[in-house]
């Protein structure tokens, strides 16, 4: 990279380095407290959300920038009460770290009463001139870059938990009923471990024979007036406490009849048996074997019939011949 750099001859604004390459910082506090340190005199009476804005920096931007600046000592408020009884918060920003101790001294101008913190000890330079640190006894961050974090993570949280899997389809259908909730009241927002966890209790009712468009609109409707603070909560509430009877279970059906006894067949050939169900004598086979032989013995009788003769002959034998005498 070619870097080609100007100094400007007038306004501008000194920063340190440590507030440049401060490593947690985000680009709007740095920003933030850069153009604040750059301001004249008469305008650093308006507070830092007002000076915010006219940068841009509004809404969660701005609250992340102060969060920041006040974790790493750079932004200090206090409450105070004027005369009149009105109170006020009053904001220190520096371009160095402070204590709470040497924000409330800067604030109060060395006042003995106010119990200021001692002054840091003086120590004269080995070679050169005294280095232009006045004030805050912290070292710069560049030497703190991998430690003393305010809220350091724990092992717990970086290692993610693995998620449950839903162990039965109405356990399945429950918990989309349950993430759907959110697209029809935004209070009722749940997260997948939420909605796992109620799949259960939701489960419980479909089976139990209300369907998922039922028990949707049993969880939506008749809110609280004051709205819902925890749909976990509620949800739970709900489903417990609404939770439909068991359906009945299906009577116990009519006992089979009894199996038929066996009895032996009336047919010809080697003695057999078979069960009889409306007191037959002979079994199918044997019933069959019959069938046929009745068959044969029609279709033999129906041979034995002659054809019958043809209708002129048979008119010819009922109609006297005139011919005749």
């Amino acid at each position: 990279m070619i870097r080609h750099a100007i100094a400007p001859s007038r306004r501008f604004t000194k920063a340190s380095h440590d507030v440049v390459r401060h490593p947690r910082l985000t680009s709007d506090a740095k920003v933030l407290l850069l153009y604040v340190q750059g301001l004249p005199d008469d305008q650093t009476e308006k507070s830092l959300s007002e000076l915010a804005r006219q940068l841009g920096i509004t809404g969660r931007a701005y609250q992340k920038s102060k969060e920041l600046l006040v974790a790493h000592g750079f932004l200090h408020e206090k409450r105070e009460q004027g005369v009149r009884g009105l109170w006020s918060t009053a904001q220190l920003l520096s371009n160095v770290p402070l204590t709470p101790e040497e924000a409330s001294g800067l604030r109060t101008g060395g006042d003995p009463d106010d119990e200021p913190p001692a002054p840091p000890a003086v120590r004269p330079p080995v070679v050169g001139e005294p280095v232009d640190r006045m004030v805050g006894r912290q070292p710069p961050v560049d030497e703190e870059q991998e430690k003393n974090y305010p809220h350091p993570p724990t092992e717990a949280a970086s290692v993610p938990e693995p998620e449950l899997e839903p162990e039965s389809p109405e356990a399945a259908e429950g918990e989309r009923v349950l993430l759907s909730l959110r697209h029809v009241r935004r209070e009722l927002y749940l997260g997948v471990r939420e909605a796992r966890a109620l799949a259960g209790l939701a489960a419980t009712w479909l089976l139990r024979g209300i369907t998922a468009a039922q028990l949707r609109q049993v969880l939506t409707s008749e809110l609280p007036e004051g709205g819902v603070r925890s749909a976990v909560g509620f949800l739970r509430y709900r489903l417990v406490h609404k939770m439909p009877e068991e359906p009945p279970r299906a009577e116990v059906r009519a006992a089979a009849p009894p199996v038929a006894a066996l009895v032996a067949c009336a047919g010809p050939g080697e003695e057999h048996v078979f069960r009889s169900v409306e007191g037959e004598r002979y079994c199918g086979e044997c019933r069959r074997e019959e069938a046929r032989k009745q068959w044969e013995a029609r279709r033999v009788w129906a041979e034995s019939i002659p054809d019958p003769q043809p209708w002129r002959e048979r008119f010819a034998a009922v109609t006297p011949n005139p011919n005749r005498t």
